[in-house]
């Protein structure tokens, strides 16, 4: 059973930029210093950083060596590039969720920049030297870029093609106003799994940023729904369910872009999530294992909160596995998407019930990952695998009960 409370209210959190993917590109040099004092024709800028979150890893390590704002011109020219943030640290990701955020100027002091538009942003991201410090192992940082398993505490490297992050779109400063910005780390897109291949796994940053605008904020709690007893039993809050928002076009031309993940984040130990999101229609989603998925759509308009609360039902019967190879004629280096998708009842906001289809689990895989194995509800699913420049791959699986079903995915 799923519970949908949801409370409106005006949103006074954070000014968020208009939304965006960030996008890994060449280059790299130092740009110009920020200004350091402020005066009448110029504004601030903030930044921090959060994660929209996985529940693949235990840890997601990346070391962040400095942001920079385009100033017009030539963008392969580094004079036109100006530093304002040096952080040279390296966050785990999987730390800044549910409201937890980094700030990524020094001493959480703001950035004074000259009013007007900005083209561009990119993210300079160190590839060899960690900061100091520990991870959550207790250990001091074995790289720069690093993911730590879920299950073993295995740590796998991240390679990474390029050390920049570009920002495509543009931003604005306005006098004497201060522009807070929200970079929205995707780890779950982000990470590209090698399951046992012994190589390096990849980072392929993806990052969302929002404006005023898009201010919404979702927040509510997973519990398990406890069979009826007298005296009643206790809900059991669900650490580490994955909560995720999705948007859904039937009509899309791609089969990849029927469902859509949004953004989504990990339950606290209390089974407590936030979302941050920009204003539209979405189905919630949350899964655990050991559980059905369950789902809740709402409609949010600029500047609402919402609390969605979720009740998940335990398998019955007991979940498979599904064991996944992929295979890219020609190209070593690429890597595919594979989403596993349901049809399930979704509950609106009148506590209407609906079928619709969502995604459960994604991972991206390497092309010389071997096989990659993932525990699934009992039920049927359609695979949807997609990889840059290659048709879509869509194929019918059922998942039984203690049982491991292959799946084999060829780009050719």
């Amino acid at each position: 059973m799923v519970s949908s409370k949801l409370k409106r209210s005006r949103l006074f959190f954070i000014v968020l930029l208009t939304g965006f993917l960030l996008t890994a590109c060449g280059g790299g040099g130092s740009g110009d210093s920020a200004v350091s004092s402020s005066e009448a024709d110029q504004g601030t800028l903030q930044l921090a950083l959060v994660d929209a979150s996985s529940g693949s890893y235990k840890a997601v390590y990346v070391t962040i060596a400095r942001v920079e704002v385009h100033l017009g011109g030539d963008e392969d020219d580094n004079g036109n590039w100006l530093v304002v943030a040096e952080p040279n640290k390296t966050y785990n990701l999987l730390e800044l969720v549910n409201g937890v955020f980094a700030t990524l100027s020094e001493d959480d002091d703001p950035i004074y920049l000259d009013a007007g538009l900005y083209s561009q942003m990119r993210l300079i991201i160190e590839l060899w030297v960690p900061s100091t410090g520990q991870n959550i192992l207790s250990q001091d940082h074995p790289h720069a870029n690093y993911v730590i398993d879920e299950d073993d505490n295995e740590i796998h490297k991240l390679k990474v093609p390029s050390d920049v992050v570009k920002i495509v779109k543009g931003f604005e400063i306005n006098a004497n106003q201060t522009t807070e910005l929200i970079l929205d780390f995707d780890a779950m897109r982000s990470v590209v799994t090698r399951g046992n291949s012994g190589k390096d796994y990849i980072l392929k940053p993806t990052i969302k940023v929002r404006t005023e605008s898009e201010a919404v904020i979702v927040k509510g709690t997973v519990t398990d729904d406890p069979v009826i007893t007298d005296p009643p039993t206790a809900s059991i809050p669900l650490a580490g369910s994955l909560v995720t928002a999705q948007t859904t076009e039937e009509l899309a031309v791609d089969p990849k872009d029927e469902v859509v993940i949004e953004t989504g984040t990990i339950a606290a130990d209390n089974g407590e999530y936030a979302l941050f999101i920009a204003p539209g229609n979405y189905n919630f989603v949350a899964t655990s294992p050991g559980y059905d998925p369950a789902c809740v759509t709402s409609t949010l308009s600029s500047g609402d909160s919402a609390v969605i609360d979720f009740g998940l039902v335990e398998n019955d019967p007991l979940s498979g596995t599904v064991s996944v190879e992929v295979t890219i004629t020609g190209n070593d280096e690429q890597y595919a998407t594979v989403d596993f998708r349901r049809e399930i009842d979704c509950t609106d906001d009148d506590l209407n019930t609906f079928s619709t289809w969502v995604t459960v689990a994604t991972i991206n895989i390497a092309n010389d990952s071997g096989t990659i194995t993932l525990d699934l509800p009992v039920g049927d699913y359609e695979v949807i695998a997609s990889s840059y420049g290659l048709e879509t791959q869509v194929q019918p699986v059922t998942v039984e009960s203690e049982q491991d079903t292959p799946v084999e995915i060829t780009f050719d």
